[in-house]
């Protein structure tokens, strides 16, 4: 990975950055990030998504060219909203961390995350360094809902945000511990309908707020005052998407390039990988509005950039986990006395006494990489105990999983599915069993391939191996689901619960994820 001096020489050396031409195509990233909020300082773009249940929360990936990103850390910790978000007074699955705010303030040196939580209450977290420590500033009674930050030109922090189908701007003291004020800025006529998802930007003196209206269509607002009165036009409505099978457009932000190109980033929702990033430029009007930038009345499936194009960190390849990376996320929170990580990589220890793995803690989460990825993990499981269940899971509100059984002192690889929710996402079904062969040795690879393409077969196979070379098929095709009010889209998960007593262990030296099927 190059450094920021490094890249400094080589943007020098480069003359004229906007003579140098790449390309970028959409998705830009093939993962499940939703409700983007993305941010440049310098040379170098961070972007900002939710994560619902899923801790630590608000990841946050860095870019030098805004098409290849890598993940760098997480702005919330852990989630720490009560004992429901760590699966052991209820569950908080679809609620948690969406639609925040996440910005810099360069006077301050100070990076913010903001968001409401539970629909009753907005908690602030700051950091030096965006790589972190991240802790909590500030609790505000009062929800900032689908809510954006703005430090403007003199550092004074206003937040965007939706109450009661309307606009709002709250003014936050300097520290960011409180709320000044706040007044209705702007209501959508009924021609525009219900908008959320408000972003805050300024432009040459003009205060701009993105909002959208789910799922099709992103207005901007408009003013020469930060209170308004602000005006609407439409950005994005109804577009084709350039994913086949996908949604429209919506629900974004705007960046700019030190060099002074402007750009709007959308997700679409793709189902079942989830919500995936879009990008276009954009151009500004005579009345100060932007301008999307399409290829025949639609949105690009891929577009020129005046960016260098610079790699980072790939996001396959092999993890040994001697550390959890910030491309990982547990399942709630986890307990963090039973795991470990190091030389020997991760061990998990049953941390749960459950028939349902929708209750079972320290399940560990990896987003699926589109349109096609492999996940294969080697699974030394000598160390279970009889009654205990572990394995490599394709985890959503319908799941199927690969993975080991140890009943009676005697090894089984099973592969189970019907593991579902209902609509209150409580679980409604624990799984059946549909294939299962013996096994021995202690040691066993567990390997999902999932087509998360909304136009593709949406299918996920499972295989195991006893030599990590020649796979077995076990039991048939998985078909994902494509409904949208988990939000969250599909993953692979790595779990070891018990159902009769706590003391088994498993170790998992090796996390493998590659692009398209095994050859």
């Amino acid at each position: 990975m190059l450094s920021l001096g490094k890249l400094s020489m080589l943007w020098s050396g480069l003359g004229v950055l906007s003579t140098f031409t790449s390309a970028f195509t959409n998705p830009v990233f093939w993962e499940d990030l939703a409700d983007l909020d993305i941010r440049r300082v310098g040379h170098t773009y961070y972007y900002s998504a939710s994560t619902m249940h899923y801790s630590p929360g608000a990841p946050i990936l860095r870019s030098y060219d805004l098409q290849n990103w890598e993940y760098i850390g997480h702005s919330v910790p852990t989630l720490d909203f009560g004992s429901a978000y760590s699966l052991t007074g209820g569950e908080a699955y679809v609620r948690g961390i969406w639609a925040s705010f996440f910005g810099y303030h360069s006077t301050q040196n100070t990076w913010y995350w903001g968001g409401c939580i539970d629909f009753s209450t907005s908690y602030i977290y700051s950091a030096s360094s965006v790589t972190g420590p991240w802790s909590r500033l500030a609790t505000i009674n009062k929800c900032y809902y689908d809510c954006g930050l703005l430090v403007d030109d003199g550092g004074t922090m206003y937040v965007s945000y939706v109450y009661n189908s309307t606009i709002w701007v709250a003014q936050l003291a300097s520290d960011a511990k409180s709320e000044v004020v706040s007044q209705q800025v702007y209501s959508p006529p009924l021609d525009v309908g219900y908008i959320e998802g408000a972003r805050f930007y300024k432009r040459n003196g003009v205060y701009y707020i993105l909002v959208t209206h789910p799922a099709t269509s992103e207005y901007v607002l408009k003013s020469s005052s930060v209170f308004g009165n602000y005006t609407i036009k439409a950005l994005a409505s109804s577009l084709s998407p350039p994913i086949s099978g996908a949604g429209n457009p919506h629900q974004g932000g705007l960046i700019d390039t030190p060099s002074g190109q402007w750009y709007y980033m959308a997700f679409v929702d793709a189902y079942p990988g989830g919500r995936m990033p879009v990008m276009a430029p954009i151009t500004w009007g005579s009345d100060d509005f932007p301008a999307l930038t399409l290829v025949d009345g639609a949105w690009g499936s891929s577009y020129t950039s005046s960016l260098p194009a610079v790699s980072v960190a790939s996001p396959t390849g092999s993890d040994r986990f001697r550390s959890i990376g910030p491309h990982w996320e547990w399942n709630h929170n986890p307990d963090t006395s039973k795991f470990s990580t190091g030389r020997n990589g991760l061990t998990l220890y049953t941390a749960t006494v459950t028939d349902d793995l929708y209750a079972a803690r320290n399940t560990i989460t990896h987003r699926i990489l589109g349109p096609v990825s492999t996940a294969t993990i080697k699974l030394n499981y000598s160390n279970m105990t009889d009654g205990d269940r572990a394995g490599l899971v394709l985890l959503r509100d319908s799941s199927a999983w690969v993975g080991v059984q140890r009943d009676s002192g005697a090894y089984t690889v099973r592969y189970a599915t019907n593991i579902t929710m209902n609509s209150d996402w409580s679980t409604a079904n624990t799984g059946t069993t549909t294939a299962s062969v013996s096994i021995t040795g202690g040691s066993i690879w567990l390997r999902v391939t999932a087509d998360i393409q909304p136009g593709g077969t949406k299918q996920a196979t499972f295989h195991y191996s006893t030599d990590g070379t020649n796979f077995n098929p076990i039991g048939s095709a998985f078909t994902m689901i494509t409904s949208w009010e988990f939000f969250m889209g599909y993953r692979f998960g790595i779990f070891n619960y018990a159902t009769s007593a706590l003391g088994g262990s498993v170790n998992v030296p090796l996390f493998q994820l590659d692009s398209g099927t095994p050859e």
